[in-house]
């Protein structure tokens, strides 16, 4: 019921502009010349390439445009090689489906090129291309090369714009943060810094392996980016404080944020920071204030030092390096093994319907499955549902256009408006996602098989078809997607948990900082990871579902630890007494019980921890905190 409500959004109005142009401008082009069918297979291309967009920074929408359509590319080839092959397509379309599978678990852009491949495999093998066999391909690449020539035109003027946005809107997270510190919107605040700082890392170390150390915008935005990594490690410490912090402290990051996003650089930091800070008294103030001074420094600084710039997440591994390593991670995951196969074994029983059944079905049935099953896309259970819901919508409006609106030239303004949806509703949601691009693929299908009308009720039986099969054959017989190991996922974090407490209170706390700051970052994103596949989970109907409820407080227990965890040795470095040995020895004992008992256990099993220490000490939060998280239970009795 959640996937039906529209998400809160904002319309990305050059996204609108842009697949406006993209889908209907080559119609046009191809009615005027008379090649109304080049048209529509150039408007396709377009529109896997609209798909794609899904990226912020210039030079990873190239990579995540450019390079999904030289599988779309391979894909089409290769279903237009069996169109009409029977059982040879049958099989052609199922290793294809296994491949696409295998290589989703690699990254955003390797999940894209999976998703053509085999979409326009499908679109090959059951539609009639134009000969020779090399047109199709070709056209449907000069449709994502229309997608990819519109959107690099913004880039000499916004070039550096997404990466500073990012950088910025993460200070202004950490704002927001910091003036819940001390109120109870501060759990619910936390989730959106570790996101934020996840999207900036993403975009600005995108571009390091190339420009690292010779690039200095580059090298100013990771400066300011790790900057603010203080001032988020200061956040849990003043929020222990109990009590609100003075409004001049979130104000002056929000400065900090709009210098930032405007670039403001003076030629040397300011004296100190505006709307008078309050003089630090305790451990966390001074953290806090130390974090601010020193953020102001770097954002202000007009040549930030390449040599002095700090990775926290650690310089990237060679191209070759990573490819090797890449291959070896698919071709050995039993994970990726199992997707694939899932895949496969749906597009199978699909095209064994299409082709050799004697049933009046299409490639629509193998489009759908295509879609719903896509292994990194979330909940199969919900997105078959959505995707039903969403295709008839999406019907409807293909009814009228298809049943009113003459071929011809009335094609083009109506794809204009039609391609605008995209983007917008793809913006609210997955079901209203399929809703729009539902009928955009039926008005361009209809250009190659002239069925007109004819085309709407047997796409809704397909669609409909396509997301039984995938119910049955790529949910219900996989018990992993049903009983979800979410406990073990959970127990891998816990254990880092454990190794971080290690690290921040053991005997080499003080020597490697970096390393500590790298090892946390890590695991705020495990944490992030975790919160969404539970959330994924909790789509899920029974078992999984009510399991992943009852779960859930446990995720933000966790979440709450790390929190303290940093909260303390935030205070250790601005002069609180270290905790004993001891005390850091029975936490992390009591860390990794609860680690080994979520891997034996389905239910959570109610644990009274008794951890001894100091009630005014530096780690009392954090017993606090671990008490809670063992006290948790099931319940199912």
């Amino acid at each position: 019921m959640r996937g039906l409500r529209p998400e809160s959004a904002p319309v990305p109005w050059a996204a609108v502009a842009r697949a406006s142009v993209a889908l209907a401008a080559p119609l046009a082009v191809g009615i005027a010349i008379g090649r109304p069918l080049y048209g529509a297979l150039v408007s396709m291309g377009a529109l896997s390439g609209v798909i794609g967009d899904t990226a912020d920074a210039y030079r990873m929408r190239v990579f995540n445009i450019a390079v999904p359509q030289l599988f779309g590319a391979l894909g089409v080839t290769l279903g237009t090689l069996v169109h009409g092959e029977g059982l040879l397509a049958v099989a052609v379309l199922t290793l294809i489906a296994l491949a696409s599978g295998m290589i989703s678990s690699i990254g955003a852009v390797a999940s894209v090129s999976g998703l053509l491949l085999l979409l326009n495999a499908v679109v090959g093998a059951g539609l009639p291309m134009p000969s020779p066999w090399w047109t199709a391909p070709l056209l449907l690449t000069l449709g994502g090369a229309v997608v990819l020539v519109l959107t690099l035109l913004g880039w000499p003027l916004r070039g550096g714009v997404p990466e500073r946005r990012a950088v910025a809107a993460t200070y202004r997270a950490v704002a927001d943060l910091l003036a819940a510190a001390g109120t109870p919107a501060y759990d619910d605040l936390r989730p959106a810094v570790t996101g934020a700082l996840n999207t900036a890392y993403d975009l600005v170390l995108a571009r390091r392996a190339r420009d690292h150390g010779r690039n200095p915008t580059l090298v100013r935005q990771l400066a300011q980016l790790n900057a603010v990594i203080p001032i988020v490690e200061a956040a849990p410490a003043a929020h222990q404080r109990g009590r609100p912090l003075p409004a001049a402290v979130p104000a002056a990051v929000r400065d900090l944020a709009t210098a930032v996003e405007t670039d403001g650089a003076t030629a040397a930091a300011p004296p100190g920071l505006p709307h008078g800070l309050p003089h630090p008294s305790g451990p966390s103030e001074r953290a806090v204030d130390h974090a601010l001074r020193h953020a102001a420094t770097v954002v202000h600084s007009a040549e930030p030092g390449p040599y002095n710039v700090d990775d926290r997440l650690g310089r990237p591994a060679g191209l070759v390096v990573r490819i090797r390593r890449t291959t070896r991670n698919v071709l050995f995951s039993g994970a990726s093994w199992r997707y694939g196969l899932r895949l496969a074994l749906c597009i199978g029983t699909a095209q064994s319907l299409v082709s050799l059944i004697a049933v009046p079905r299409s490639y629509w049935v193998a489009l759908t499955v295509t879609f719903v099953l896509k292994p990194d896309f979330g909940s199969v259970f919900s997105r078959a549902v959505l995707r039903a819901l969403g295709t008839v919508g999406g019907l409807a409006i293909a009814a009228v256009v298809l049943a009113e609106v003459p071929r011809g030239w009335w094609d083009v303004p109506v794809m204009m408006v039609l391609a605008a949806l995209i983007p917008a509703f793809s913006a609210k949601g997955y079901a209203f996602q399929t809703a729009a691009i539902t009928p955009v693929i039926l008005l361009l299908s209809d250009w190659l098989n002239r069925e007109g009308f004819d085309l709407v009720l047997p796409r809704l039986y397909d669609s409909l078809l396509g997301c039984a099969i995938t119910l049955l054959a790529g949910y219900l017989l996989w018990p992993e997607s049903w009983r979800t190991r979410i406990g073990d996922r959970l127990a891998d974090t816990v254990a880092d948990t454990a190794r971080y407490v290690v690290r921040a209170f053991g005997p080499d706390a003080g020597q490697d900082r970096s390393a500590r700051l790298r090892a946390r970052r890590r695991l705020y994103r495990d944490l992030s990871a975790v919160r969404t596949e539970f959330q994924r989970a909790l789509t899920e109907p029974p078992p999984t579902g009510t399991r992943a409820a009852a779960w859930w407080p446990l995720v933000v227990a966790v979440e709450r630890i790390v929190d303290a965890t940093t909260a303390a040795r935030v205070r250790v470095d601005h002069g609180a007494a270290p905790p004993a040995p001891v005390e850091v020895s029975d936490i992390e004992g009591q860390l990794r019980e609860l680690a080994a008992g979520l891997r034996t256990s389905h239910v959570l099993v109610e644990v009274r921890a008794e951890l001894e220490g100091d009630d005014e000490g530096v780690l009392a939060p954090l017993r606090q905190e671990v008490r809670a998280a063992r006290a948790i239970a099931s319940p199912q009795p």
